[in-house]
Formats: structure tokens, sequence, C-alpha cells
């Protein structure tokens, strides 16, 4: 199995083979979430707009977005796993746009298989991937709006990695760290309503699910992400 960590947007439009978009600061955290309350189905979406035609066309989709770490206007909930778990979200269809995390599946064009990962659901992540065996593997960390790299999701890459050559690291000191880092952010009491303090908490909490999240290509053209279980 070759493994490649890829960074950003463009990392994503060089991935190969089995690819992982990974954002765990926070849209794909928020995904694993929102799953565990029992959505029926995600579409990431590039485009506000996208995001927003969807909704016309049907009101029954919930939308879910940021764009600099902040909700977008009119928008359901903002990228904050705290904020959704306020809601009642079961058998909801959610429509999801995000700066970084949901424009990596937009440009991992080259990719055979898209999975999305945070810390949260990365154990599951490698072993669905050790399960399927592929040829290639890329991990791409999608950092700060796609063009800054992040610890968290360097680091996230980095322990999948080390899962899929059978030598897992142990992560406990490097996430204490991300909160004086890339995770300062979440205690700024300046900053709260954005990025309140309780999601650098959810964000963190390594391997708390125990499933995969994959994208599906749909005739759309849209996509949707759905939860797939892993074999122990």
């Amino acid at each position: 199995m070759k493994i490649s960590v890829l960074k950003l947007k463009d990392g994503a439009r060089h991935a190969r083979g089995t690819t992982v978009i990974i954002d765990v600061f926070r849209a794909f955290s928020v995904e694993a979430y929102l799953f565990a309350m029992g959505v029926a189905e995600i579409v990431p979406v590039g485009e506000q707009k996208t995001a927003e035609e969807l909704k016309k066309a049907d009101g029954s989709v919930v939308l879910i977005g940021e764009r600099n770490g902040i909700k977008i206007d009119g928008f359901d909930y903002g990228n904050s796993p705290s904020q959704i778990l306020k809601g009642d979200l079961e058998g909801k269809k959610v429509v999801h746009t995000t700066s970084a995390g949901t424009q990596g599946i937009v440009n991992a064009v080259n990719a055979d298989e898209i999975l999305v990962c945070g810390l949260v659901n990365a154990l599951a992540t490698a072993e669905y991937i050790k399960e399927k065996n592929p040829e290639e593997v890329s991990l791409v960390a999608m950092g700060l709006n796609g063009v800054t790299p992040t610890q968290e999701d360097d680091l996230c890459a980095e322990y999948i990695k080390s899962i899929l050559l059978g030598e897992p690291k142990d992560l406990s000191e490097q996430v204490k760290a991300l909160r004086f880092t890339d995770g300062a952010k979440f205690f700024d009491p300046q900053r709260q309503e954005v990025f309140p303090q309780e999601d650098f908490w959810l964000c963190t909490a390594v391997d708390r699910f125990d499933f995969a999240l994959k994208y599906f290509k749909t005739p759309d053209g849209l996509g949707v992400v759905k939860k797939v279980t892993v074999s122990k």
C-alpha cells in the first residue's frame, strides 16, 4: 500500500486512489456528529449558492455552513458541533458547505474513492481502508480555508498513516497541545460566538465514533456522504 500525505486544495487535486479528506476543526467532525444524531444523508457542496438552491427546491433540507468560521447568513446552523447537538436532526437531509473540508471533496477529481474524516473517526477510517486494502492511499490535510496548513489536520493524517503502517501513535499529548496552538481560538473569550470552547473538546475526542464516512457520487453531479460500517 502506497501512502501519501498531501495538504490543502492543491493536495486534494493531486490525490489518487482511496483519498481521505481531513478537516478536524470542524467540517468532518460536524458530519460525524450529524450521523451519530441520525441524519439521513449529507450533501457536501462547494458553493453557498448551490446550497441555497437546494433549500429552495426542498424546504425540508437543513443548511449547515460557514465562511471564515462564521455561520452563513440564512443558514440553519453554523459549522459547529456544539450548536448542531442542540437540534433535532434525526432523519433529516443536510446540505453542508465550508471553507476547507467540502472544498477538498470538490477538488479531489482524480480520486478512486473519497472518505471524509476528523480525529473523532480516524481509527474507524483507517480500519475501513485496511479492510479494502487499496494499492494507493492519499491522506489530504485540508488546513485553514484549504490554503494554510494546520496542526490538527496534519496530526490526523499522520495518525491514520501510523495505523495503516501497524504502528499507531498515542496522540494524547499532541491533542492537549492543540489548545495552545491552532485550537487557541476556541479559548478566546472574544470569539466564543463563532468558536465555542465546547467545539474544541468535541472535535478532539479521538476515535469517539466507530464508523467511516464515504462520499458517493450521484447522477445529479452533487454526491452524498453516508455512514459506512467497519468490520472489527
